[in-house]
């Protein structure tokens, strides 16, 4: 996704590869903040701000894989 992408919907799951492509973190979609987009662990945690740039939209197994993180998270009582 680039910078002129419109924006998702809030919750939308997304891959922040990074600048370099290593360590790529998935995450949803909450809202701009300044020039980036935040976003926020799937199983909960704090919200890291991305270049959209380095965004993209997470593949079918991505998003199933953090569905199952989430409800991972759930059944151990983590409130999201």
């Amino acid at each position: 996704m680039d910078t002129g992408a419109s924006l998702p919907p809030p919750g939308t799951v997304l891959v922040d590869t990074g600048e370099d492509g290593e360590g790529a973190r998935i995450g949803e979609f909450r809202g701009l903040a300044g020039g980036y987009w935040a976003l926020r662990p799937i199983g909960g945690g704090r919200e890291w701000e991305a270049d959209p740039r380095w965004l993209r939209a997470a593949t079918t197994q991505e998003r199933m894989r953090a569905g199952v993180a989430r409800d991972n998270a759930r059944s151990r009582g983590i409130a999201l």
